[in-house]
């Protein structure tokens, strides 16, 4: 046998062994496994405690432009016209906005429109999302959050 072929079947000898095996590639996914089952939760914990925070945001914007809607107008908007009269002009004098930025009401983090009451039970508005569950009550992500909560 040459001894160039000795060598190139030495190396296909080599390159056979390079790779992993079978219980070596189920050992490490089944680590990948376990530290997701460990990390997962928290992490999702995480992202619903971000989208209510953003709710807060959220409320705390349009709660702004109610004060300016106020200033301009002198009453704040009624439940019929709800947050869109922030948005758009209706029929009424001194308007000067939108006072939303583009002009457009944004649903909460969870894809649900925000409920406007005017009056509200302690204030003079109230605005609410009803949680990730779009139901009143609830409790972790799925709990209303209001104006005027902290």
């Amino acid at each position: 046998m040459p001894r160039h072929s000795r060598r190139r079947t030495a190396r296909l000898r080599q390159n056979a062994q390079a790779g992993f095996t079978l219980v070596e590639i189920l050992v490490v996914i089944t680590i990948i496994g376990l530290i997701m089952a460990l990390v997962g939760p928290r992490v999702l914990n995480y992202l619903g405690e971000s989208k209510a925070k953003a709710a807060k945001i959220q409320i705390e914007s349009f709660t702004s432009a109610l004060d300016l809607y106020y200033l301009d107008l002198g009453k704040y908007p009624t439940s019929t016209d709800g947050l869109a009269a922030l948005a758009r002009a209706g029929t009424t004098q001194g308007w000067n906005g939108p006072y939303l930025r583009g002009g457009v009401v944004p649903n909460d983090p969870w894809g649900h429109p925000y409920i406007y009451r005017a009056p509200g039970e302690r204030a003079p508005y109230e605005i609410i999302s009803l949680g990730s569950d779009g139901q009143e009550g609830g409790s972790g992500t799925a709990s209303d959050i209001a104006s005027g909560t902290r």
